[in-house]
């Protein structure tokens, strides 16, 4: 299965249609849909999972970076000769807008990363014999 699914990939990254990747692999069509379909829920779930647990990190230590950045530019233009110390507050410079552009994309990231939290799917409740809820998200034991 893993072969197949392979070729079916491979094929279907240049460009073949379905019905073309079930004629040259000899296999049904409903076959190569199951294989494609899938490849879109195997992307799907690496979307979400980047999203939820490695993009904010990484927004993190980006801004992180670029305040580390900024203080040291911001102390080499203090000190030196007067090229260094213009090139240290050009450095400053493009690292503010830098800043500035990962700030406004704070949004983008945060209703991505709620999006994502909103569509995960949800625990079912703690239910004793009688079915009755025990406990769930919304209210304790």
């Amino acid at each position: 299965m893993e072969w197949r699914r392979n070729k079916v990939r491979e094929l279907s990254v240049k460009g073949h249609n379905q019905r073309q990747i079930a004629s040259i692999l000899k296999i049904p069509l409903g076959t190569v849909n199951e294989d494609l379909q899938y490849f879109r829920n195997e992307a799907k779930n690496n979307i979400t999972k980047y999203i939820d647990e490695y993009l904010p990190a990484e927004y993190e230590n980006c801004l992180d970076g670029l305040n580390s950045i900024l203080t040291e530019a911001w102390n080499m233009s203090l000190e030196g000769e007067k090229r260094e110390r213009i090139a240290a507050l050009s450095l400053a410079k493009e690292t503010y807008a830098m800043k500035l552009e990962l700030l406004s994309s704070a949004t983008v990231v945060d209703r991505a990363v709620r999006f994502i939290q909103y569509h995960k799917p949800k625990p079912l409740p703690l239910t004793d014999q009688n079915h009755k809820v025990i406990k769930d998200d919304l209210t304790e034991s």
